[in-house]
């Protein structure tokens, strides 16, 4: 029941909706090329991030110093049919704007 609650909460927020069709549609990205694209300051995006990461949506994978954020695969049949009506929402996603690594502050 808890893993329930906390996917049903993780799809509560319009703001964690856009992330995780943001991450569908791009693949993989640095914290960074997050901020930097959906216009967040890293702490508000840490947290939605956490929150969907506790919701089983996403998966960070860690390389070095650098946090990648995807769609966590595989989703279960829950998750996926979630995924699956949210890119059917009518969401005008913002254009992706990479950061160099280097650039990229942690």
């Amino acid at each position: 029941m808890d893993n329930y609650l906390k996917t049903i909460s993780a799809l509560n927020d319009e703001t964690r909706i856009l992330i995780i069709r943001f991450l569908d549609e791009h693949g993989a990205l640095c914290v960074c090329d997050l901020q930097n694209s959906l216009g967040m300051i890293q702490s508000r995006l840490s947290r939605h991030l956490k929150i969907l990461k506790d919701g089983g949506f996403v998966r960070v994978d860690r390389k070095g110093i650098w946090a990648y954020y995807s769609i966590r695969t595989p989703l279960d049949r829950f998750r996926m049919e979630a995924l699956e009506e949210i890119r059917h929402l009518n969401i005008e996603l913002p254009k992706l704007h990479k950061v160099e690594e280097k650039g990229c502050e942690i």
